[in-house]
């Protein structure tokens, strides 16, 4: 293991964030454009049925962040799952679950957003920012080099202009219901007769919700954190059901469900028909400030997570080294912006691909969420006495819960027969070089069983 406290490229993280930063950081991790692709997709195909779908993603997101809390603070170190992973169940598995659940999926979803925002904003200002999405990628990771209060300032401003314009978009969508709109009494039938639909939507819901847990890295840089991290989180979830409520009933009342439901860009028929002339330069603010505070965001929690297993011996050491000045783990900083800069630039134009891969990964970020759960129900056994300033509520009621939903929406991660069977293709594949990777580091770097588990004395000292 190594020791952080042996030289000034290694040195500790300092405690900078507050909740107002902590409760920024897990809204911007998951209010990227694809959440609001997803949700206003799943709008136009549910109806009113989708606020059920809607609530018991909520439901589920909230089961999730009870196990995450709890993990977090009885283990708060910035490798997040990979930590607890170490600790419940051995390196092989904890490698995996960061490497296919954060690693992976981000190469794919990184450039799919950026390429989305590029997309919209050379629709409304055609040939005059190209390249938008590659300078936003240099610029933040420029920004995450310069330190943790650089990263904080800058997230706070993006985030809470993405509140102001989403808050404003959504009470906009109250009044001056469009012709095309759907009556107030289909929404209520549909809420009611076709309420065993919203099962088949609970997916599409479930991934405007998903990224909460990127706030858990940063506990060893949180002020108060057995205060401010749950505080954070919670009513992050709590604020996202609300606009999403907000959004998803604009769009029922304003554009048409089958407009809605096949959309590459749903939102900016939303803003469209809201807006009108000005629409234009409202979605320009919201595309940029949601994939900016996202696009930060990662740059900052995988580096994070990188860090921590360093610090287990799972990566190579250097992602442990912190930046003499600056204080930040440069180079998985660096990493994480090659990850997501190459294929950026050498895939522009194979966009199908991208999406394709990214929903292949994604199945590793739902598995990642089961293992959390099952992290918190081997350690209440293997560590009953340990002390927990978290305790989820109602155990072991939301891991059960939390489990079987992340299950039932891997099975519902593609929209075809045919794309499933290219999705579990390469999902596998994936999951075959990922466990070689595992298995070669763990029994032939780290010299440790595939199993063993670390110590969780060992996985909290520094």
């Amino acid at each position: 293991m190594i020791n952080k406290t042996n030289t000034s490229s290694s040195g500790s993280l300092k405690r900078v964030l507050g909740f107002p930063s902590l409760f920024a950081v897990a809204i911007g991790s998951v209010a990227a454009q694809s959440s609001f692709v997803s949700l206003l997709n799943g709008t136009g195909s549910g109806g009113g049925a989708f606020f059920i779908a809607l609530f018991m993603a909520f439901i589920l997101t909230v089961c999730c962040s009870f196990s995450f809390l709890e993990l977090s603070l009885m283990m708060p170190k910035a490798g997040g799952l990979g930590t607890f992973t170490a600790v419940a169940g051995g390196h092989f598995l904890s490698i995996g679950v960061i490497l296919g659940g954060y690693v992976a999926v981000v190469a794919f979803s990184g450039p799919a957003e950026l390429m989305l925002l590029e997309s919209i904003v050379g629709m409304v200002y055609p040939g005059v920012f190209s390249h938008l999405g590659l300078l936003i990628l240099i610029l933040f990771a420029i920004l995450n080099l310069l330190g943790i209060n650089v990263f904080s300032s800058i997230q706070n401003l993006l985030v809470y202009v993405l509140l102001v314009a989403l808050l404003v978009i959504g009470i906009t969508g109250l009044k001056n219901t469009s012709a095309s709109a759907v009556s107030l009494d289909s929404i209520s039938k549909d809420f009611v007769s076709k309420g065993a639909s919203a099962l088949s939507l609970i997916a599409l819901a479930l991934w405007s919700f998903t990224g909460l847990e990127y706030v858990c890295p940063f506990v060893e840089e949180s002020k108060n954190p057995r205060k401010n991290l749950p505080r954070a989180m919670l009513l992050a979830a709590v604020m996202l059901m609300v606009v999403y409520g907000l959004l998803s009933y604009a769009a029922l009342r304003h554009v048409p469900l089958d407009k809605l439901s096949k959309s590459e860009i749903p939102h900016w028929l939303l803003v469209e028909s809201l807006f009108g002339n000005t629409a234009g330069f409202v979605m320009v603010v919201f595309a940029i400030t949601a994939t900016s505070s996202v696009t930060n965001t990662v740059l900052a929690s995988i580096p994070r997570m990188l860090f921590g297993m360093a610090h287990h011996g799972q990566v190579p050491s250097i992602f442990g080294r912190l930046h003499p000045r600056w204080n930040t783990p440069w180079f998985g900083i660096m990493i994480v912006f090659s990850l997501i800069g190459i294929p950026l630039i050498v895939l522009s134009n194979a966009k199908d691909y991208i999406l394709l891969m990214l929903i292949s990964a994604t199945t590793f970020w739902l598995v990642a969420y089961i293992v959390a759960q099952l992290n918190v129900l081997v350690l209440r056994k293997k560590y009953p006495t340990f002390s927990r300033p978290f305790k989820t509520p109602l155990y072991p009621l939301p891991q059960i819960l939390g489990i079987l939903g992340m299950a039932f929406a891997i099975w519902n991660n593609s929209p075809s027969i045919i794309l499933s069977r290219q999705v579990y293709i390469n999902s596998g594949l994936m999951f075959l070089g990922i466990s070689l990777y595992s298995f070669l580091w763990v029994r032939y770097k780290m010299k440790k069983g595939i199993f063993e588990r670390e110590p969780i004395e060992e996985a909290i000292t520094d």
